[in-house]
């Protein structure tokens, strides 16, 4: 009974740690240094209680308090905690994590790039349960305004990167030029979407749909695509896939450090 009781306890964990960090999730949420009241809203509880709190944060240089101001930000030993996890954070071991359960969730091929020199770069490739007349191979350049993980680049990295490696791709005799403006109604489209959705653009009857993941500072984006038979792509269906996909793709970027950007605090 004893060790039932003792295990029941480790799952338990330890209370003081958890709201302590929403004090310092409501710091991190701030985007700013805040005050003590701000603090207390944000983070569910009394002004009393969000001060100890502070105090026993500050001890330990996770929190420091500005002696001008008062105002609370994070404090030194929290910035070199974020610093060492960014040096271990291994972005594309992480992120491929994810992919056995997207492609075991939705049945269909699932696959990683990275931007490279000459374009989006596939680095991991899973096929699912339904056969596709294509063969990926990793490390494979896929092209920028045909594939689905290419328009991704196109609408979230600048011209400066994309702009030579499309003009590039367009002088290609096997390449289909963009009518005038489609690149722009391409970007608008996938920005305001959320991905990027192409079919038969590499490989006829295949259809695929397109995310971006983001990681903490500057660091440039990656991309996950599905991949399905182009008769398998009904309406319901691409409707579940997409909605799995984004759910990964978010959950992806959450681990990898990445904080969507909210409108600013009111003070």
């Amino acid at each position: 009974m004893a060790e039932i009781d003792g295990a029941a306890d480790a799952r338990q964990g330890i209370q003081s740690v958890e709201i302590a960090m929403t004090v310092l999730r409501a710091l991190e949420e701030g985007r700013g240094p805040l005050t003590l009241t701000q603090i207390a809203a944000a983070s569910g509880m009394g002004g009393s209680k969000a001060h100890r709190y502070l105090v026993s944060l500050g001890r330990i240089g996770l929190v420091a308090q500005s002696r001008s101001s008062g105002h609370y930000d994070l404090g030194p030993s929290m910035r070199r905690l974020g610093m060492e996890a960014l040096r271990r954070m291994n972005e594309v071991g992480l992120a491929s994590e994810h992919l056995p359960g997207l492609r075991d969730r939705t049945g269909h091929a699932v696959n990683l790039a990275v931007w490279g020199d000459q374009g989006p770069v596939i680095v991991r490739w899973d096929y699912g349960s339904y056969a596709l007349p294509i063969t990926v191979r990793v490390g494979a350049t896929m092209p920028l305004f045909a594939s689905s993980i290419g328009r991704v680049y196109l609408a979230h990295l600048p011209e400066t990167l994309t702009g030579p490696v499309l003009r590039a791709e367009m002088e290609s005799v096997t390449s289909r030029r963009p009518a005038a403006g489609e690149v722009a109604r391409i970007t608008k489209s996938v920005l305001r979407d959320g991905v990027a959705l192409t079919s038969g653009g590499v490989v006829p009857g295949v259809t695929s749909v397109a995310a971006p993941v983001f990681a903490a500072g500057e660091s440039l984006p990656l991309a996950v695509a599905l991949a399905l038979p182009a008769r398998e792509a009904t309406e319901s269906v691409m409707a579940e896939v997409t909605t799995a996909l984004l759910e990964t793709t978010a959950e992806m970027s959450a681990e990898l450090g990445h904080t969507p950007v909210r409108p600013a605090r009111r003070q």
